[in-house]
C-alpha cells in the first residue's frame, strides 16, 4: 500500500514538472543527480537530464534544473538503471562489496537457489549491501529427502569454505546419483511448494549436478513451476561422454521441450559453457522457440573459463571427452596450479568442496553471445572463499562495458545496458512484481542506479588476481542510498532488501 502511494506521488510530481521549470523547482528532492547522460533501455532515452530522487524512488527526470537537499554533479557520466545479476552465487557481504563496485544493485541466486528459503532470507535481513533473493534449490531438496541433512545455500557457500566442505562430506553420492522413489518424488514437489510459499523466486535446477534425476522427475518439476507461473533456471544435463557433435544441443532440447509442453518460463543458464561451439545453435533454437510463443531465455558471462567444485558430478568419468580437454584445463584455485591426473584424483578425493577453474570456452563464442540481442548478462559469480576464485564475481559487468563495448565495439552501449537491466527485470517481473520497479530509469521506479564513466569503466579482476574491484563505476545507489560514492564503498550501511515472489506479496 505504501509503495502504491509513493508511486502515485511520484507520478504527480512528474505531471507538475511538465508545467515548467518554475514548478519543478518548487519541490525539493532528497537528492538530485545533475546533468548526467541518462540512458534508459526500456524507453530508449539517451540524453542529458537531471534526476530527482525522493523516498527511495525516482521522482523526477527533467531537462531543467531541480532543487534537492543534496545535489551531485554527474556531468560526463552515464546514469543507468542499477545492474541486475540473475546468477550470483556469492550471497554474502564480501561478495556484495565486489558486486556493488561492478555496478550491481540486485544480485539473485537463481540457478542453484536455496533451501529452506525462509532461512536464506532471514540470515540476510538488515545485513545486505544490495538487493538479494533466491529460487528454491532442487539439489538441497534432494539432500533433505535422501538423508534429512541440512544444506542451505549449497553453491552459494555463504557460510565459508569449511561449511561448504562439511556439506560435501555429509551428503553421500546417492543424493545426486540415485533416482527418487514415487513417495520421494511427491515429497520433493511438496517441498518446492513450501519454498515458493516462503518467497522463492522460481525453481533452480542444476541437472548436470544431479545425474540421478530422471527425465520424469524434471518434467514434474516443470509442471509444478508452470502451475504457479514460476520461472525455472536450468543448468542443463551433463553431456554424454561420447563427445559426439551436437550433444550440447540435445541436453538443451530437454529443457526447451519441458518449457514447451508445460508452459513454464525457462532460462538456460550460461549458454557458452553449456554449448561451447554449439552455443550459436542453442541461441538460434531459443530465438525460434520465442517466435512461437515459448517463454525461454538465456544468459552469458564474458569469460573463456567456467568454475565449479571438483567433487561435482560434472567431473564424473568421461568429462574430458565430453568437453574435449585434458586435466591441465583445470586450475586448482587454492594454489593456482594446473592439474594432472594424479592431482585431480587426489583433490577430488580429499577436498571435494574445493574450487577449480575450467578453461574451455572459445573466445569467439563468448564474443558472439555477449553481442547477441537475445542473450542477457549474468555473472555466475562464485563466492569469495579463498580469494582465488573466478574473476566473474567481481568484474562481469564492467568487463562487458569496457572490453566488448568500448574497446572491441562488439555491441552498443545501450544494447549492453539492456542486457544488464531491463532484460533480467522482465525475465522475472510477471512472477516477481517487485522487479517491475527495477531495471529502468523512469518516474516511479526504485532508485537503484549505477553511474559510470563510459571512457574509464573496465574490469580489474583477472584469473591471477580475481578479487579486484572494477574501475570507472563512480556511484551506485540502492533504494536511493549510496553504496558506492566517488568510486569507493560507503561504510556502515545495509540498504539491500529482500526480493520475493508475488505469492508472498498476495498472502
Amino acid at each position: 500500500m505504501i509503495k502504491s502511494i509513493l508511486s502515485i506521488a511520484a507520478l504527480l510530481t512528474s505531471a507538475l514538472q511538465i508545467a515548467g521549470p518554475a514548478t519543478a523547482l518548487a519541490q525539493p528532492y532528497d537528492l538530485v543527480l545533475e546533468g548526467g547522460r541518462v540512458m534508459d533501455p526500456e524507453s530508449g532515452l539517451d540524453a542529458v537530464r537531471h534526476v530527482g530522487i525522493a523516498n527511495g524512488m525516482i521522482a523526477a527526470i527533467s531537462e531543467g534544473p531541480l532543487e534537492g537537499r543534496e545535489t551531485v554533479d554527474v556531468s560526463g557520466l552515464v546514469v543507468a538503471p542499477g545492474f541486475i545479476d540473475l546468477h550470483a552465487h556469492g550471497q554474502h557481504r564480501r561478495a556484495q562489496d565486489l558486486q556493488a563496485r561492478d555496478g550491481v544493485t540486485t544480485a539473485l541466486e537463481m540457478e542453484s537457489g536455496a533451501y529452506p528459503v525462509a532461512d536464506f532470507y532471514a540470515r540476510r535481513e538488515g545485513k545486505a549491501l544490495i538487493n538479494y533473493g533466491a529460487t528454491v534449490n532442487h539439489i538441497c531438496i534432494r539432500i533433505k529427502i535422501k538423508f534429512d541433512l541440512p544444506c542451505g545455500d549449497l553453491m552459494a557457500a555463504d557460510l565459508g569454505a569449511e561449511a561448504n566442505e562439511r556439506v560435501y562430506r555429509r551428503k553421500p553420492a546417492t543424493a545426486y546419483h540415485e533416482p527418487l522413489s514415487d513417495k520421494e518424488a511427491a515429497t520433493m514437489l511438496g517441498l518446492f511448494e513450501e519454498g515458493l510459499r516462503q518467497g522463492g523466486l522460481g525453481i533452480g535446477l542444476g541437472i548436470e549436478y544431479t545425474p540421478g534425476a530422471g527425465r520424469k522427475e524434471i518434467y514434474d518439476v516443470f509442471k509444478l513451476a508452470a502451475a504457479h507461473g514460476a520461472p525455472v533456471f536450468v543448468h542443463v544435463r551433463r553431456r554424454p561422454p561420447d563427445s559426439a557433435p551436437g550433444v550440447p544441443i540435445a541436453v538443451a532440447q530437454e529443457a526447451i521441450a519441458n518449457a514447451s509442453v508445460t508452459g513454464a518460463p525457462l532460462q538456460i543458464v550460461h549458454v557458452t559453457s553449456t554449448g561451447l561451439r554449439d552455443a550459436p545453435v542453442i541461441i538460434d533454437m531459443i530465438e525460434n522457440a520465442r517466435a512461437r510463443g515459448i517463454d525461454v531465455t538465456t544468459e552469458v558471462y564474458p569469460y573463456t573459463a567456467g568454475s565449479t567444485t571438483i567433487g561435482a558430478a560434472l567431473f564424473d568419468d568421461g568429462w574430458r571427452a565430453a568437453f574435449g580437454v585434458d586435466y591441465d584445463a583445470l586450475v586448482w584455485t587454492a594454489t593456482g596450479e594446473r592439474l594432472t591426473e594424479a592431482t585431480f584424483r587426489r583433490y577430488r578425493k580429499e577436498q571435494p568442496g574445493g574450487w577449480v577453474i575450467l578453461h574451455v570456452i572459445p573466445e569467439d563464442i563468448v564474443r558472439y553471445a555477449v553481442a547477441h540481442p537475445a542473450v542477457s548478462i549474468a555473472s555466475d559469480g562464485i563466492p569469495w572463499i579463498t580469494g582465488n576464485e573466478h574473476p566473474r564475481g567481481a568484474g562481469t559487468f564492467a568487463r562487458v562495458l569496457g572490453r566488448y563495448v568500448r574497446e572491441e565495439g562488439a555491441l552498443s552501449l545501450m544494447a549492453a545496458l539492456r542486457k544488464m537491466t531491463i532484460m533480467p527485470a522482465r525475465r522475472l517481473e510477471r512472477f516477481v512484481p517487485a522487479m517491475a520497479a527495477k531495471g529502468r530509469i523512469k518516474v516511479g521506479a526504485d532508485a537503484d542506479i549505477t553511474v559510470f564513466d563510459p571512457a574509464r569503466v573496465i574490469d580489474r579482476a583477472t584469473f591471477d588476481d580475481p578479487m579486484q574491484p572494477s574501475d570507472g563505476i563512480d556511484h551506485v545507489m540502492v533504494g536511493g542510498t549510496f553504496v558506492v560514492r566517488d568510486g569507493a564503498l560507503v561504510p556502515g550501511i545495509s540498504p539491500g532488501r529482500a526480493v520475493r515472489n508475488g505469492i508472498v506479496e498476495n498472502q
